[in-house]
């Protein structure tokens, strides 16, 4: 499966960006697809995910409320709006898919499940 992202880019803190993946390949409708993000000095970490099977989706504390995650599986991609962008949402995005597992029932299963990983872009949050 191959990822790529799409959407990055310079915005004035409160404003809002949409990040776009779309996902090519073999069987790729059967994934469970997450957005992750690196800032600068930083590790990689969890933003949302949102499953296959019945678009169930999860957060980090620190988005909720702000970033909506949503995919179209007919088109093999997933989205994340991101909303009232603060200076530290600043870093490189990336989406991930893991192969859909219906036996998967704790958030850090899908994320240890990402198998996946598509070029980042980067989201610049500027005051």
């Amino acid at each position: 499966v191959q990822l790529q992202a799409y959407g990055g880019g310079l915005v004035q803190a409160g404003g809002s960006l949409r990040l776009s993946c779309a996902a090519s390949g073999r069987a790729t409708s059967r994934y469970d697809m997450g957005w992750f993000r690196q800032a600068p000095g930083s590790e990689r970490e969890f933003v949302a995910a949102i499953r296959w099977s019945d678009s169930s989706t999860y957060y980090a504390d620190s988005v909720k409320g702000r970033f909506t995650i949503s995919s179209a599986n007919a088109e093999n991609t997933v989205y994340l709006q991101m909303n009232s962008l603060k200076l530290e949402d600043t870093a490189v995005y990336y989406c991930a898919a893991a192969p859909h597992d219906s036996t998967i029932a704790t958030l850090s299963e899908l994320i240890d499940g990402m198998a996946y990983w598509g070029k980042g872009t980067l989201v610049t949050v500027s005051s």
